[in-house]
């Protein structure tokens, strides 16, 4: 059975970091993308960073560029994202999910593609 945990939300000021972890476990596949994906109150849920298997390739969304990075330890099966200068349009529930496939620089950003899921982590930043 796959599992995905998320750890590291909070409440933090406008400005701060946080960094977030997804710890994965009973994946079998050899290769596969890890995301995190965010979905703020009334908004729908959308892609904010993905990584490839070796961490060759990375996406990020326009709105975290230059202020997040994703990065992966496969021999830990964890994912982190690690959130600069927060502002408080990055309040939301975050989500790590797995897309057990190739790096696809076309489809990342699509919610659907993701095969599993984690329980989210809730990220409040005030002003």
């Amino acid at each position: 059975q796959v599992q995905l945990v998320e750890s590291g939300g909070g409440l933090v000021q406008a400005g701060d970091s946080l960094r977030l972890s997804c710890a994965a476990s009973g994946l079998t596949f050899s290769n596969y993308v890890m995301a995190w994906l965010r979905q703020a109150p009334g908004k729908e849920r959308e892609s904010v960073a993905a990584i490839s298997w070796t961490g060759r390739f990375t996406g990020y969304a326009d709105s975290v560029k230059g202020r997040f990075t994703i990065s992966r330890d496969n021999a830990k099966n964890t994912a982190y994202l690690q959130m600069n200068n927060l502002k408080p349009e990055d309040t939301a529930v975050y989500y790590c999910a797995v897309d057990v496939g190739n790096w696809n620089a076309g489809t990342w950003r699509a919610p659907g593609v993701y095969d599993y899921w984690g329980q989210g982590t809730q990220v409040a930043v005030s002003s």
